[in-house]
């Protein structure tokens, strides 16, 4: 996903020509909708004595933001998504084994500083915070016959920031390019009908994302 978010930003930008730019005003509103991939780090939990870790992989999904114009300059902006699912896998040994799939919402609200407003291109720079919340989380039935009982995942809260860059094809419609960074710290819970185990897990993802917007 990382490659074809390079390829399709560099195509972007090879094939802008001069079109007239209505710029940004105050009250301006901009609704994009597309799609995102959120890509968690490597490793979201580890545990060298045991020698297990915990890997989060990558999921794809809808997603729309709505951006409200504070002036030409500043910005107010909301993504969400449909939720976004996600393989949870247990390494051992260096052997994967799946278990469990999440699913989560990213609300993230953000104060953004667009740097050309009136240009074609317009990139732009966020800073906000971020709410996710995991709507069901079931275990793998590998877990399952290993004896696990439940799981469950703590909503999260935290910073999130971002850089973009909207190019405008015609009139008031748009391409854009999306990258964040958010901070997503779990508390993961394991029951296995005996005890419970509890472990903070890191996701920290990256999220690509490429839309088509239009500017009211």
């Amino acid at each position: 996903m990382r490659q074809l978010w390079k390829a399709l930003v560099a195509i972007a930008l090879a094939a802008l020509i001069a079109l007239p730019v209505r710029a940004h005003d105050q009250g301006d509103w901009i609704f994009r909708a597309g799609v995102g991939t959120v890509d968690p780090k490597s490793t979201a939990f580890s545990d060298p004595v045991d020698d297990v870790a915990v890997k989060v992989d990558s999921g794809t999904s809808l997603t729309l933001t709505g951006v409200y114009m504070i002036n030409s300059n500043w910005a107010i902006e909301l993504l969400a998504a449909w939720p976004f699912k996600h393989d949870i896998d247990l390494v051992s040994g260096g052997v994967a084994v799946n278990l469990a799939e999440t699913e989560h919402l990213p609300p993230t609200l953000s104060i953004q500083y667009h740097f050309l407003p009136e240009g074609q291109f317009q990139p732009y720079a966020g800073l906000g915070l971020n709410y996710t919340t995991f709507l069901d989380t079931d275990l793998s039935q590998e877990a399952l016959d290993a004896g696990l009982v439940g799981i469950d995942l703590d909503n999260s809260v935290g910073v999130a920031a971002q850089i973009g860059a909207d190019i405008v094809t015609s009139g008031r419609w748009l391409f854009n390019v999306d990258l964040r960074w958010i901070n997503i710290e779990s508390d993961a819970t394991l029951d296995d009908g005996i005890s419970v185990e509890s472990a903070k897990v890191e996701v920290d993802p990256l999220v690509y994302s490429i839309n088509v917007g239009y500017k009211f």
